[in-house]
């Protein structure tokens, strides 16, 4: 398949399906900005138009599954691909005929990220997961979202006393398919670790102090950056150790353009070097 062709540029491309975000702190926007900073060329396949802005997305519009379909095969006929990022801000119709589609490129790195749903209605959210895990977890080989966010989805019934550890929730995952899972946000006294594991052991892992600041599309730049890494051909651990220490920087030179959360700078690295960030680290979440 062109997907794979061995010759392949030097710039690797990078295949994103993510929703529009208006406010460009996430969706698209975090992907192609992200790739750029990780010398990656982003084919960005539109799947949806969230509704909102930098203190809350109330709304997602999806695209049909057909639109969504056709655009990724347009550009994967077209020029050799070196990983996926797929988000899920889509259908539940969609999410089905992504897998699909990626089912039959099964040679590709995917990285999922699974990011706050809040914005869609019960039933909406509840058909997406489940298409997701049927179809779209079994083409991934890491998933990416916050701790609580993949324990409420992948141990509902968790009943154990203590919380469900990274391996725990890769175990969950494992069990769709997901070779690792890459849990971010859990809390370590005054700091955040962020855990890749699988099954049986823990991978890597990296604890960061908590910034005094709220952020948005802070999940879709780490997907997107981890993606975009082993793009290069990165080993796993590695680009995730990598892919986290951008984010912090990211984040640690954030700004609040908005009147709502604060968003990541991903283009940092080409700040002059004599301006210091303002964000200053903290304990407060």
């Amino acid at each position: 398949m062109t997907a794979t062709d061995s010759d392949a540029p030097a710039t690797p491309c990078v295949l994103c399906f993510n929703a529009s975000d208006p406010s460009g702190a996430g969706g698209l926007a975090a992907d192609v900005t992200t790739l750029a900073s990780a010398t990656c060329h982003a084919l960005p396949v539109l799947t949806g138009v969230w509704v909102g802005d930098t203190r809350q997305r109330v709304q997602l519009l999806p695209l049909e599954a057909e639109w969504i379909d056709e655009q990724a095969r347009a550009v994967l006929e077209d020029m050799p691909v070196q990983a996926v990022k797929v988000t899920l801000a889509l259908s539940a119709e969609a999410a089905a005929a992504v897998g699909a589609l990626l089912s039959d490129y099964d040679e590709l790195p995917v990285v999922t990220y699974v990011p706050e749903l809040a914005a869609l209605d019960d039933r909406a959210r509840e058909a997406l997961l489940e298409a997701a895990a049927e179809l779209l977890l079994p083409q991934t080989d890491v998933l990416v979202g916050n701790h609580h966010t993949l324990a409420r989805w992948l141990l509902p019934d968790w009943d154990d006393d203590r919380p469900p550890g990274a391996r725990d929730v890769a175990r969950a995952a494992a069990a769709h398919g997901v070779t690792a899972t890459l849990l971010t946000g859990i809390a370590r006294g005054e700091q955040l670790d962020n855990v890749l594991a699988t099954p049986e052991v823990v991978l890597t892992n990296a604890a960061f102090e908590r910034i005094d600041a709220t952020f948005i599309g802070a999940g879709d730049t780490l997907a997107a950056a981890l993606a975009g890494l082993l793009a290069h051909e990165a080993e796993l651990t590695e680009a995730t150790s990598q892919a986290l220490a951008y984010l912090d920087q990211a984040l640690v030179h954030g700004f609040q353009p908005g009147m709502g959360h604060a968003i990541a700078q991903r283009l940092f690295w080409a700040d002059d070097p004599d301006d210091e960030p303002e964000s200053q680290r903290s304990t407060s979440s």
